[in-house]
Order: C-alpha cells, then sequence, then structure tokens
C-alpha cells in the first residue's frame, strides 16, 4: 500500500506553485504532495527545450519514460519529438517502428551532411508525438565520430535545424557514458536521470553526476540538472522506501515528486507498441507521467 500520511499545515510552495491547504498529503518521497496545475495552452511552437535522458546503468527506464513523458507532454498540445540515441532501436521499437527496416535513421544524420534530419524524422500514431528512430548502425558512429572534427557537438547542429518545429525534443540515450552520450549532453538544455529504486543504481549516480559537470564545464554551461525520476518503485517494500530517502538525502528537490510505480502495464503496453497513455489511459501507470508532465511544466523544463 502506498506510503502516504497526512499532516496540518497551512501554505507552502512547492516548485513554483503556492499550495494553501489545511491536510497535506505526503508522497513517496517524504514532501507534500502538489497539485500541478494544467499546462498553459500554447498559442505558438518552438524553438524546442532540449532534455536528454540519461543514465549509464541499463533497465532503469530511460526509454519507458521517455516514450510516455513524451505521449504526455504531447497530450497537453506541445509538439514533441522523441529521439532514439540508443542502438538498440528499443524506443523505436517502443512506437511500432521496426529498427531494421529502417533507410534514414539518426546515424545517416549525424554522419551524412546531406541528410535532412527531416528525412529522417517520422510521424507517430500519436498527435504532435514524432520520433528520430536510430538502429544497430548508430553503434558505429560511436567509433567514426572520434575523427570528426567538433565531434561532440554533431548532434546539436542537427537538432538546431527543427528546433522551431517542437516544443520538446527527449533524448533517449544508451546505457553508457560514451560520446553518443555525450553528444546527447552537449545537445541538451536540461537531463532527467531515471533511477530505478534498488541500491546498486545509486552506486553508479556519482560517475554519471561528474560527467554531467564536465560537459557544463567544458561544452555546454548552459545544461542542468532538471530532476532525478525515482522508477519501478515498490511501496510495499522497505528497500524501495529507502532508496527514495537515500535519493532525496543526496539530490534534495531535484528529486522529481512524482514517482513511477512497478506495474505489469508498461510491458504490455510495450508488446503493443504504444504508450501508455493510449494504451491504458486511465491507469494509475498513465496519469504518473501525465502528472509529471505538469510536475516539469511547473518547474520550468518545458514550455
Amino acid at each position: 500500500m502506498d506510503q502516504y500520511v497526512s499532516n496540518e499545515q497551512s501554505s507552502t510552495t512547492l516548485a513554483g506553485v503556492e499550495v494553501d491547504f489545511d491536510d497535506v498529503v505526503m508522497g513517496p518521497t517524504g514532501r507534500p504532495l502538489t497539485e500541478f496545475p494544467e499546462p498553459p495552452v500554447l498559442t505558438s511552437h518552438g524553438p524546442a527545450r532540449v532534455i536528454a535522458m540519461v543514465n549509464q546503468k541499463g533497465g532503469v527506464g530511460k526509454t519507458t519514460s521517455t516514450i510516455n513523458l513524451g505521449a504526455a507532454l504531447a497530450e497537453t498540445g506541445r509538439k514533441v519529438l522523441l529521439v532514439d540515441f540508443d542502438p538498440q532501436g528499443a524506443l523505436s521499437a517502443g512506437l511500432g517502428t521496426n529498427p531494421h527496416e529502417l533507410d534514414v535513421t539518426v546515424y545517416n544524420v549525424l554522419m551524412d551532411r546531406k541528410v535532412d534530419i527531416r528525412d529522417a524524422i517520422r510521424h507517430t500514431d500519436i498527435e504532435n508525438l514524432d520520433i528520430l528512430p536510430a538502429n544497430i548502425d548508430l553503434s558505429a558512429a560511436e567509433v567514426q565520430l572520434v575523427n570528426e572534427v567538433a565531434r561532440e557537438q554533431v548532434l546539436d547542429r542537427a537538432l538546431k535545424k527543427v528546433e522551431d518545429d517542437y516544443d520538446v525534443v527527449l533524448i533517449d540515450c544508451q546505457p553508457s557514458l560514451g560520446l553518443l552520450t555525450v553528444n546527447a549532453l552537449t545537445a541538451a538544455h536540461g537531463v532527467i536521470i531515471p533511477l530505478i529504486c534498488e541500491f546498486f543504481a545509486l552506486r553508479a549516480v556519482a560517475l554519471l553526476v561528474e560527467t554531467i559537470e564536465k560537459v557544463q564545464d567544458r561544452l555546454n554551461p548552459r545544461l542542468q540538472v532538471d530532476g532525478v525520476l525515482a522508477t519501478m518503485y515498490d511501496a510495499r517494500t522497505l528497500h524501495s522506501r529507502e532508496v527514495i530517502s537515500r535519493l532525496v538525502e543526496a539530490f534534495g528537490d531535484k528529486v522529481f515528486e512524482t514517482v513511477i510505480k512497478r506495474t505489469i502495464k508498461f510491458a504490455d503496453a510495450t508488446v503493443a507498441a504504444e504508450p501508455i497513455t493510449t494504451y491504458a489511459g486511465n491507469h494509475q501507470a498513465a496519469e504518473s507521467y501525465r502528472r509529471l508532465a505538469k510536475e516539469l511544466v511547473a518547474r520550468g523544463g518545458a514550455p
């Protein structure tokens, strides 16, 4: 069962939102749950805010969060581009694209200046949601980019051509801190760190934060950590609750209030090649990503 308790309190400001209450519901992070407002309606689109979903550990929910956060933002009227930056092509497959049948992917955009990024972008079945797909060809880019001038900025140059077409660009990074991930961090305005609620996942975060700081210092001073997203949370286990507590100790308010709970519905949605917001729109998991989208906008992480 959820670890929620109530405390009496008058008012406070959370994530820039003024909250007035007598009875406060405490969330899994140990902080009062904020009722985030509906994101404002946009009257125009662009320039896009670019967000990299990064964690060098695999299996932490990067791809799932990229798809579902993107779909939730698209529901609010934001024009969203998802960039598959993992040679495994899981993001592409998760939205119904067969990576092995693609002739033009993000690899071609990176390695051939004659390829227009718009020729590689594909529309999805979700309104306002497009994808820049990838397949195994992308694994060669890591080696080939080594000899390129300004090799860390290749993705940034490509995305600049479509930045006025979108409001948000979400980059699903591969589980490593190699040259492709550095490219994503160099192109990004913000970073979201998905983190599974297990202690082994916590141990890798220090190296990731060090990499982010190096990119901030040497390549991209505008880069900031938008938040740490706890995923696969199980309120029934002391282990999950302890990991959340450690996260809040380490990152404070950088930890999103929204916590993504473990559920088989994510696997089911993946098999159906749909975001959870359309596959099971009334499920708690879909509502969690809608809430995350609202929280990201309230924090200033998306327009």
